[in-house]
């Protein structure tokens, strides 16, 4: 009488199902979640260190994961049986219920899969896996680039994954690049950053990319890629962007002693330099507009010096020493400028004359001064104690002399020269110019005259 109950409580309960069915849109699995009735079912699954379980242990759920620390290299297994008479094999070895059971890990990032078979004493088997993983502790990269306009752009020095600093030079043309970077490990995450932008590149995405707006030529901009392993460990690599200068001009330029037939403009590559005729050397000094150009030929500075120098002998008076001075751009793709240096030694000068002649009291006669006239008078009352002849000679390297001493020796412009003029007779004043030739010469004569005028 009961089974008869239990058979017509069974067979309402499948009609109803089977109208349950009828009534919606048609019927799918019959049970739609991850537990399963297992017949040989463990009552408790563990693995040490810990390493949780994930989902979390039920006697009907028979598929796991588990994640361990880099660190761990090993784990071990314990499994129990609800039954006491089930046996246990792990990873295929006999294991009694409840004692653990060790499982050697593989290298980090490797996921080692595990096998507990319960068995009841009538053949029946039941089999619950876990899949361990080691996290990865790779923080490093696989391959970085640098491209614009989609070429690539040389890397210095070549990628390696422990080299964590390089260097992209860039031509002076480009105002744009993309730094590329691909993770050795995809699941590790990487952090882009220029400063101005940056990007997070998360695990399972590889590779990423940053693009970036460069500076003005001449600048740099640096770019660092953290790379966080799985285990979080982290690692950061630079790369720094130089937008190289085409600057090949020189700023400034000098030639001692010399005087230039110009200013100096650095747009101006030729000049014509006049050295003093006793010059026997010349020192010159160039300085670069931009100090990480190079600077050769008779003027040398590499880059980073930022002004180069050097002495040169002249030849004999007459003769014309050149020079060339080369600057290249940091940027090779610019061709380089060359400037041109003449240094002249001229003939020493056979000027023997007076420029300006003035006196401090009185006038002369004849009243205006010319440098051919040689002769003059200097009028002056009575009360006239002294007068001073101003002389200014037309060639500065030239000697003058004056009552026999010389009043303004080669480089001097002007001289002076003081007479006390005696009462009602002449006082004459000899001024005497060698020319720098040291050959010609000429002499000015001014009487200086005292009395009622």
């Amino acid at each position: 009488m009961r089974n008869l109950l239990v058979s017509a409580r069974y067979q309402v309960t499948a009609a109803f199902l089977v109208t349950l069915c009828l009534s919606a849109s048609g019927c799918r699995d019959s049970v739609s979640t991850s537990e399963n009735t297992v017949e040989v079912p463990l009552s408790s699954l563990v693995i040490t260190p810990p390493g949780t379980l994930q989902p979390a242990f039920s006697s009907n759920i028979t598929s796991y994961t588990a994640i361990v620390p880099t660190v761990v290299t090993s784990i071990t297994v314990t499994a129990s049986p609800k039954d006491t008479t089930t046996t246990i094999l792990i990873n295929g070895t006999n294991t009694p219920a409840g004692q653990g059971h060790p499982v050697s890990l593989g290298q980090p990032g490797s996921t080692t899969p595990i096998e507990v078979v319960a068995s009841s004493q009538n053949g029946i088997e039941s089999k619950y896996r876990v899949a361990v993983t080691r996290l990865s502790n790779d923080n490093s990269v696989s391959a970085l680039k640098v491209t614009a306009n989609n070429v690539a752009q040389p890397l210095v020095p070549g990628v390696d994954a422990n080299t964590l600093d390089y260097t992209a030079n860039v031509s002076n043309t480009i105002d744009q690049v993309t730094v590329e970077a691909s993770k050795s490990d995809q699941n590790a995450t990487m952090l882009m950053n220029s400063g101005l932008s940056s990007v997070t590149i998360g695990p399972g995405i590889n590779p990423g990319q940053l693009p970036i707006t460069l500076g003005e030529p001449g600048t740099s901009i640096l770019v660092s890629i953290e790379m966080t392993a799985p285990n979080g460990s982290k690692k950061t690599y630079q790369i720094t962007v130089n937008r190289l200068s085409g600057n090949n001009a020189l700023k400034e330029l000098s030639v001692i002693p010399g005087t230039f037939d110009r200013p100096f403009d650095p747009a101006t590559t030729a000049y014509t330099v006049t050295a003093p005729t006793t010059a026997e050397q010349v020192t010159v000094t160039a300085t670069k507009s931009d100090r990480l150009a190079a600077m050769s030929g008779n003027i040398t500075a590499g880059a980073g010096l930022e002004t180069g120098t050097g002495t040169f002998q002249l030849g004999a008076p007459g003769s014309e020493l050149p020079l060339s001075i080369t600057v290249a751009a940091p940027d090779p793709t610019v061709a380089p400028r060359e400037y041109r240096l003449i240094v002249k030694r001229p003939l020493p000068s056979n000027n023997a004359s007076l420029a300006a002649l003035t006196t401090s009291a009185g006038s002369f006669d004849p009243p205006i001064f010319t440098p051919d006239k040689k002769n003059y008078e200097v009028k002056v009352g009575l009360l006239v104690g002294s007068v001073t002849l101003t002389a200014t000679k037309s060639d500065p390297n030239a000697t003058m002399s004056g009552l026999g001493s010389v009043i303004a020796a080669p480089g001097i412009p002007t001289g002076q020269v003081t007479v006390t003029p005696g009462f009602g007779i002449g006082t004459p004043v000899n001024i005497d110019v060698r020319a720098e030739d040291g050959v010609n010469s000429s002499t000015y004569t001014i009487t200086v005259i005292r009395g009622l005028f």
